[in-house]
């Protein structure tokens, strides 16, 4: 377990989809705006974890074919959402409700997971380094991937810790107007990186 979590460290950490949209959240409405993302995060991998017990995610990466569609695909998603985000950036905002908010974060931090092939590459690359052939594979995958989401939970809230609610503060109202711009370019740049890089 040790030497997977050193191993995935570096993925773990570095900027993607889902802390572009923890950011763009908290900075918006709150640290709490922070669990959705967090979850739909979760639940994003541990479905590349099932996929990958279920053998679908190696049919996926084997073909090029299926391969360049999840790739377009999720690139084309996080570009709309880049595109939606810059553009919801700049209207005024009205208090939103619990439900409406995890209505929101939820589903944009899953579908970026789901939709994302180097997140499924993961179970199919470097979880197989770590996994014993004693032992049944699908608690082994299970187990390795809780150990990504306990890391990536854990990174996700200590920059929802550091990140100020800027709506609240004077002047804040500009200033989540910046991030949530700055938020999409960023989302428009991942999708877009996404598209040439295949």
């Amino acid at each position: 377990m040790t030497g997977f979590a050193l191993a995935i460290l570096p993925l773990v950490i570095t900027p993607g989809a889902s802390l572009t949209l923890l950011i763009r959240h908290v900075t918006e409405g709150g640290r709490r705006r922070a669990v959705p993302v967090v979850l739909g995060t979760a639940t994003g991998l541990y479905t590349h974890a099932a996929l990958a017990v279920a053998g679908l995610s190696a049919l996926v990466m084997g073909s090029e074919t299926a391969f360049t569609v999840v790739r377009v695909a999720g690139a084309c998603y996080l570009i709309g959402l880049g595109a939606w985000t810059w553009w919801s950036a700049g209207r005024s905002r009205r208090p939103a409700g619990r439900g409406q908010r995890w209505r929101s974060a939820y589903p944009q931090a899953l579908f970026a997971n789901l939709l994302n092939p180097k997140a499924a590459s993961v179970f199919l690359t470097l979880i197989p380094q770590f996994l014993s052939p004693e032992r049944p594979l699908a608690g082994q995958i299970l187990a390795l991937a809780t150990v990504q989401i306990v890391m990536v939970s854990l990174w996700l809230t200590a920059w929802a810790l550091l990140l100020p609610r800027t709506a609240a503060r004077p002047g804040g109202e500009r200033l989540r107007r910046t991030v949530g711009r700055i938020a999409g370019a960023m989302l428009i740049g991942l999708g877009g990186w996404g598209l040439i890089s295949g």
